[in-house]
């Protein structure tokens, strides 16, 4: 005996339209956009351990105006504080590139994977893809900033290691970024 499926209800059209919620709802789901990550990059660590050193004096100073909330001094210090964290802050954004990467479409992204399909080794470790040859094409295809596949192979093979990494985990993480909160209610 085979059982019989029964396809789910649909609203009649009229109705889905008269519901104002529901038409709400559909336009913010048509407007999101996909998510973006950022890497940035700084090889000025004296503009990196001057933020860490100014955020330290900064915590410090907090914590003397909250024991001492009456000193004027305190209160100045923290303000001074505040001040050099940001202006340490600032140098260090501008000693720095930021790299932004946005999510693929899902059937680009898809397209992608089967395009550059694992040799027989990564396969027979359990590769769904060929990341040596797919790495490059992510990247410059998930990049805002016009990164070239040619950029993103130089990258990959002149940067060290870690880096390396850490450029192709911002570009394959991108795409499985969740912005949904199942069972919310």
């Amino acid at each position: 005996m085979t059982a019989r499926k029964t396809a789910a209800p649909v609203p009649p059209a009229a109705a889905v339209a008269q519901d104002a919620h529901w038409a709400a709802t559909r336009e913010r789901l048509r407007a999101r956009t996909r998510p973006v990550l950022k890497l940035t990059i700084c090889d000025d660590d004296a503009a990196k351990q001057a933020v860490n050193a100014a955020r330290v004096n900064e915590q410090l100073t907090k914590d003397a105006v909250e024991r001492t909330p009456e000193d004027g001094a305190a209160k100045a210090a923290c303000r001074k504080a505040a001040t050099a964290l940001a202006d340490a802050q600032a140098t260090l954004e501008a000693a720095s590139i930021e790299l932004r990467f946005q999510a693929l479409d899902r059937k680009t992204y898809k397209a992608l994977l089967a395009a550059h399909p694992p040799t027989e080794e990564q396969a027979e470790e359990g590769y769904e893809f060929n990341v040596d040859t797919l790495g490059p094409v992510l990247i410059a295809a998930s990049s805002l900033d016009g990164i070239t596949e040619e950029d993103a192979a130089g990258y990959l093979d002149d940067w060290g290691p870690a880096e390396g990494e850490r450029l192709l985990n911002t570009a394959f993480g991108v795409q499985r970024t969740e912005r949904m909160d199942l069972g919310k209610g």
